[in-house]
């Protein structure tokens, strides 16, 4: 993701940009093509409200900036309610496009295993750093490499969903349009089937970390099975909540809970179960999850898994133009640098890339305003966060600076999320024409 919009908007201030991809040479457990920005967690970029949600904002931002990731996301949509969901192999399939009809991008496949001294670089490997990088990036930062855990949740094939048990719905029926109304399939469960489907994930067969090795997760992402340990009431607060759904079979009966399920490419023929990141092993991910109704004779595509990720601690590293302060000339964008998601990882290869073309080309190097999405983030991983405990993070409003003139009349939140948006379209129009 970071990669590829970095090159894009370097190529697109007219800079000449040499693409390194290590796949399909390389490969990752993750990956299945040499696809540029393939996704491999999600097919969700989140929540497309621009006014009162601040990953809606940064997708407004990005959309202002001409990304090549909105742009392909919007091209290759799938009715999500208010989210913003895509085919992930046809999207993948037109970054790559894209990105190979520039005639000033070169795309050169193999592994990059060390920090070059010569030129200006931008490295945007990810959270799955190959470990000849990783190395490279620790000996060269002088520090460990920080990891966290990082989970994937299963796909279905369609055709194995029973369709007289589940029925389609958003919650609260969110969408402008009948698809996006019914845009995820619900799967209900009564109070004995959810107690029966916690005992089971809890004694479940799941991964086993090294010895000696600490499992440190993000918030985010957390595996289904870890949220379950923490309490048997929390799956039904979380990403099993009943609220906003109506049984089109049964009006009349109140799920205790719901599995929902979100449409994962065009064609409708493979859906992922929202939310279900898992450790659990293989054979027992098949048994468990056929627990969920309308899903026990559920055929998958792809089970999940779990993986580490690599980020740097970036408050200490980066200066706040991104650059590595020991090796000026070199830049790191994306989840490596402790930023989560796939909008926000692909943001700051945004900023990388127009930073670094903006050096090249000898103009001046604007600060990015600390009241955009964009410039929350960055002030966040570059010296805003607390050194010691930087842990990756998805961008919100808890990273803006607070609003004036919000007291009295303005108290409520929908008014402060608003002012919020407002003063961070203001400020990022105005220094996106700087580059102009």
């Amino acid at each position: 993701m970071a990669g590829s919009e970095a090159a894009w908007q370097a190529a697109h201030m007219g800079v000449d940009v040499v693409l390194h991809e290590m796949r399909p040479e390389i490969g990752t457990f993750a990956h299945q093509s040499g696809d540029f920005a393939e996704m491999v967690c999600s097919n969700s970029f989140r929540s497309d409200d621009d006014e009162q949600n601040a990953v809606g904002l940064l997708h407004w931002e990005m959309r202002q900036a001409g990304g090549v990731i909105m742009a392909s996301a919007d091209e290759n949509r799938l009715p999500a309610g208010g989210a913003l969901a895509v085919d992930r192999e046809a999207f993948a399939q037109n970054v790559t496009a894209k990105l190979h009809a520039l005639p000033n991008v070169s795309v050169e496949y193999g592994e990059v295993t060390d920090l070059s001294s010569d030129g200006h670089w931008i490295f945007a490997t990810g959270p799955l750093t190959s470990p000849a990088l990783g190395d490279a990036i620790a000996r060269e930062t002088g520090t460990d490499r920080l990891a966290f855990f990082d989970a994937i949740a299963p796909i279905v094939y369609a055709d194995s969903i029973d369709m007289d048990v589940v029925w389609a719905q958003s919650r609260y029926d969110k969408g402008e349009t009948e698809a996006e109304q019914k845009a995820y399939l619900n799967c209900p469960m009564t109070k004995d089937q959810y107690e029966a489907f916690i005992d089971a994930l809890l004694a479940a067969d799941k991964t086993e970390f090294h010895e000696g090795e600490t499992a440190t997760y993000f918030d985010g992402c957390l595996p289904i099975e870890v949220m379950a340990e923490r309490g048997r009431e929390t799956l039904r607060f979380g990403p099993m909540k009943p609220v906003g759904l109506t049984n089109a079979h049964k009006p009349e009966d109140k799920p205790y809970a719901v599995v929902q399920l979100r449409r994962d490419n065009a064609l409708g023929t493979l859906f992922n179960i929202v939310g279900f990141q898992t450790k659990m092993k293989y054979g027992a991910q098949s048994e468990v999850f056929k627990m969920i109704p309308g899903l026990e004779s559920a055929s998958f595509a792809r089970l999940g898994g779990i993986h580490r990720n690599t980020f740097m601690n970036s408050p200490t590293l980066l200066d706040n133009q991104m650059r590595l302060k020991s090796r000026p000339n070199i830049r790191f964008a994306g989840q490596v640098t402790g930023v989560e998601g796939y909008v926000e990882s692909a943001a700051m290869g945004l900023l990388a890339g127009r930073l670094a073309a903006a050096e090249i080309l000898g103009l001046d190097l604007p600060t990015v305003p600390q009241d955009t999405a964009m410039g929350a983030l960055i002030h966040h991983i570059t010296g805003g966060a607390e050194a010691k405990t930087f842990q990756p993070m998805n961008v919100n409003f808890g990273l803006f600076r607070p609003v004036d003139g919000l007291k009295g009349g303005r108290r409520g939140r929908k008014d402060r999320y608003k002012a919020y948006t407002d003063r961070a379209k203001e400020a990022w129009t105005d220094w996106l024409e700087k580059f102009t």
